[in-house]
């Protein structure tokens, strides 16, 4: 059986047979775990798992194939995989966002997206005009909550305005001349940030899940690996400490802000920032995307749909012929009106 995307079931393609999820409490999605313990390695078994994953023979993206699957496609990059029995234990998901929007809507989206594409290789549209299978993708992710306390010095730049004579084109002019003056500052801004959102693989680009969002998290379920069935999911590849370390630098972004909203003024440097971090907790979470490869000219690109929203991000390759037309069209049409031009 299969889960059906925007529903709590699981369908038999076979027969039509459907059967409801029984949702675990909604708590169990939210959660959070202490992440100095799981740093020093005390994770509790109750939050553990050993799944079977297949390592990518080309983009090295572990793929935990669904039960009974021994041979498939990877979902990042085409390449044949033949599942192993390898087996990797890591974290148990919290959460999980369902798919929401199945792999007929996920397609037309996509075959949108392809078509608004300027100078895309005709064999690019092919591909979308053909209807192959997206691949449905369980993708992991880390969220962190935190609670903050900065302290800051720097300096608050605030704008006046002097008159000035000044003889122009032999005129004298009077003007407004713009001058800012600088005082040191000091002070303190805290913060409570909840559920920064990390990747935790490198087997798609960050600029495309980044582009993928806003998800939903406040839809989140709780694991159940009904969810998972007939679907691959992902083990998370970026472990809990550099995901951390990326969602510090998430912090230190909106930090600054604070300070420089805190600073006022009309301009404002910030010279330190000194930032106690408490109650760190986190949580290893699921979300759905749609994807497909596509080869062209011994390239891979990747398309990636939001299984939630149905948006669309991904490579693409650029037809040289077309965008060589396109140069000489516009030459033409430039040559053209230039000829008009001289002759009125």
């Amino acid at each position: 059986m299969r889960y059906a995307p925007g529903t709590a079931t699981l369908h038999c393609p076979q027969c039509g047979h459907d059967a409801p999820i029984v949702p675990a409490p909604r708590s169990a999605a939210t959660e959070e775990l202490d992440f100095d313990s799981a740093r020093r390695g005390t994770v509790p078994e109750a939050h553990a798992e050993v799944t079977r994953v297949t390592p990518c023979p080309s983009c090295g993206a572990q793929v935990d194939f669904p039960a009974g699957e021994h041979a498939a496609r990877c979902p990042y990059c085409d390449t044949a995989v033949v599942a192993d029995t390898g087996l990797s234990r890591h974290i148990k998901p919290r959460g999980v966002l369902p798919f929401a929007i199945d792999e007929g809507a996920a397609r037309q989206a996509m075959r949108d997206w392809l078509g608004s594409l300027w100078f895309a290789p005709n064999g690019l549209r092919d591909y979308a005009r053909k209807g192959r299978q997206l691949n449905g993708l369980y993708v992991p992710f880390w969220t962190f909550d935190a609670q903050t306390r900065s302290a800051y010095t720097g300096e608050r730049g605030d704008d006046y305005y002097v008159t000035r004579t000044i003889t122009r084109d032999g005129k004298r002019q009077t003007v407004q001349e713009r001058r800012t003056r600088w005082r040191n500052v000091r002070g303190r801004v805290q913060r409570f940030f909840d559920d920064v959102l990390i990747l935790a693989t490198p087997s798609l680009p960050k600029a495309h899940t980044d582009a993928l969002a806003p998800w939903d998290l406040s839809e989140l379920a709780a694991y159940r690996p009904e969810y998972l069935a007939g679907f691959m999911a992902e083990s998370y590849r970026i472990e809990l400490e550099e995901g951390f370390a990326e969602a510090r630098a998430v912090m230190d972004r909106t930090i600054a802000q604070d300070v420089r909203r805190d600073i006022g003024g009309d301009h404002q440097r910030i010279a330190s920032v000194q930032t106690q971090v408490s109650d760190v907790t986190f949580k290893h979470v699921l979300l759905p995307v749609w994807t497909a490869a596509y080869r062209y000219k011994g390239r891979s690109f990747q398309f990636v749909v939001n299984a939630r929203t149905g948006k669309v991000q991904g490579e693409r390759p650029y037809s040289k012929w077309k965008i060589a037309l396109a140069v000489i069209a516009a030459l033409i049409v430039a040559g053209i009106a230039a000829l008009v031009y001289g002759q009125t």
